[in-house]
């Protein structure tokens, strides 16, 4: 909900008491810390603070780097490094009040000048999540623990970014540094040993012997290694070469028959980004009726049978059942209709159909032929280009494909719109301006109560769903599979915080 909130440093007294716990080796049951160990689905892309991530890749930098504040397990707001905040009554200015005493692991304060650095750093870079902050206008330091945000207009979602990538803080030295990609230097709980590392691979972390707050991180020491197969993530969990990993729907039957702990919420949604919305890339996607038409094509519920193994809710909408801009009436919005989508093709010029150039992963593998072959059902015939995973997310955010198979997260609904449909959003990657859109979002923005926010951002949903700006086919379970370890789910996010991880 969006609120304006005041939080003191007793709330955190009360947040780190439930995420602190004392973990035992593993396989001597001893009383000393452990080593945590888990496989991420997706290579690191960088250290760099203005280049960081979100989804698969926050395990890399969650343990170096230290955010503003933190979303509990509740996706409740919690102090962190800013230990209280509050807005001005037009909710143009943000004040923190900041953590003294911490230092990053080069030794220098992190104080409000730091603040400043990190999030000049991060407006200024060419990162993917630069609009978390776009709204942000200057950034000015009141006094060593103090610093005010001026916004150019209220953001529902600022305080939320702040838990994320666009509150991470760096040692404001390391930021001009030519070695920042790869050699990250934070206040988190953990430092990256670059010697024990390799990039691409695997990358080791020993704890932050000066850290504030170390009970709420019970591990010595955290490992992550690179395994983007799913097979093989299973296959380690179960030899216990690993305590934790992403699985997909397909390897879950198989994972609890081995024992291993299903930790699962529905977060994201998959199915078609049709980004091109004014035909400039390809012809036939810039008439809504086309749009439609995809939409019309897929079977959602045979979908959510052969490809998500029944762990999943056909969705014709990119919000999730928790948001304040979920309708459900416009999950009956595209029924499975072929000749519905052949006669709107030809309504649109399109009798013989089109041909629709794509990227093609492996990260989509259990999606691919399906869509390819729904598709072709209606006389729209992919083109596939093949991608490697890594690789995948660049290639789709730069505008060059007309449409793309996506899995995305559903969380903080602000977030949601900004980075899927404002135009200036990673995940509206040819920029689609719409004055309706932009209307509604602006009428949310200065919405007086809640109640007109969540009206004015469920006729957003609703307009979108109409234009067809997406095909969103399921919502899917996030399984998180562990062994010997306690883990809980992160909401708004497809794998736990590294603080959600217990003995």
């Amino acid at each position: 909900m969006r609120k304006l909130l005041l939080a003191s440093a007793a709330a955190l007294a009360l947040a780190l008491t439930g995420c602190s716990g004392a973990a035992a080796p593993q396989g001597d049951g001893g009383d000393a810390p452990a080593t945590l160990r888990i496989a991420a689905a997706l290579p690191n892309n960088s250290f760099d603070p203005s280049q960081l991530q979100t989804g698969n890749l926050v395990q890399y930098w969650q343990p170096v780097y230290d955010t503003l504040l933190v979303l509990d397990t509740d996706a409740a707001l919690q102090p962190n490094l800013a230990t209280e905040w509050a807005y001005d009554d037009a909710r143009t200015t943000l004040t923190l009040t900041l953590r003294d005493g911490v230092a990053f692991t080069d030794g220098s304060a992190f104080d409000a000048e730091a603040v400043k650095a990190n999030m000049d750093h991060f407006k200024e870079g060419s990162g993917s999540n630069a609009s978390m902050l776009a709204s942000v206008s200057d950034v000015a330091v009141v006094d060593p623990t103090h610093v005010a945000l001026t916004l150019s207009a209220p953001d529902p979602g600022l305080l939320n970014y702040l838990t994320t990538v666009a509150g991470a803080m760096a040692s404001p030295d390391s930021l001009d540094d030519p070695d920042v990609a790869t050699e990250p230097v934070g206040s988190g709980p953990y430092v990256l040993d670059t010697e024990k590392s390799v990039a691409g691979a695997t990358y080791v972390y020993t704890r932050n012997e000066d850290y504030w707050n170390p009970d709420a991180f019970p591990y010595d020491s955290l490992t992550v290694t690179v395994m983007e197969e799913v097979t093989a993530r299973l296959n380690a969990l179960r030899s216990g070469e690993i305590d934790g990993a992403l699985i997909d729907a397909k390897s879950a039957a198989e994972a609890e028959k081995s024992g291993l702990t299903l930790n699962v919420h529905r977060l994201d949604w998959q199915g078609l980004i049709i980004a091109d919305r004014d035909g400039s890339k390809v012809e036939a996607l810039g008439d809504e009726r086309v749009r439609q038409a995809l939409n019309y094509a897929f079977d959602r519920d045979g979908y959510t049978e052969k490809v998500l193994q029944g762990r999943a809710a056909a969705s014709t909408q990119i919000f999730n059942d928790q948001s304040i801009a979920f309708d459900a009436a416009l999950d009956d919005a595209y029924s499975y209709d072929p000749e519905k989508a052949k006669e709107l093709l030809a309504e649109a010029g399109y009798p013989d159909g089109f041909t629709l150039p794509m990227p093609q992963s492996p990260l989509f593998a259990a999606s691919n032929d399906i869509i390819e072959q729904q598709l072709a059902d209606i006389g729209v015939t992919v083109e596939w280009t093949k991608v490697v995973s890594e690789q995948y997310i660049p290639t789709v955010q730069s505008g060059d494909y007309g449409a793309f198979i996506m899995q995305l997260s559903s969380g903080n609904e602000w977030r949601d719109v900004y980075k899927s449909i404002a135009s200036a959003g990673p995940w509206n990657p040819r920029h689609t301006e719409d004055p309706e859109v932009e209307r509604l979002i602006a009428e949310a923005a200065v919405a007086p109560s809640d109640e007109e926010y969540a009206s004015a951002l469920q006729e957003l949903n609703a307009y979108v769903v109409e234009e067809g700006w997406f095909a969103p086919i399921a919502f899917a379970d996030t399984i998180y599979a562990t062994k010997d370890v306690t883990v809980t789910p992160q909401p708004q996010n497809v794998v736990p915080s590294i603080r959600n991880f217990t003995d």
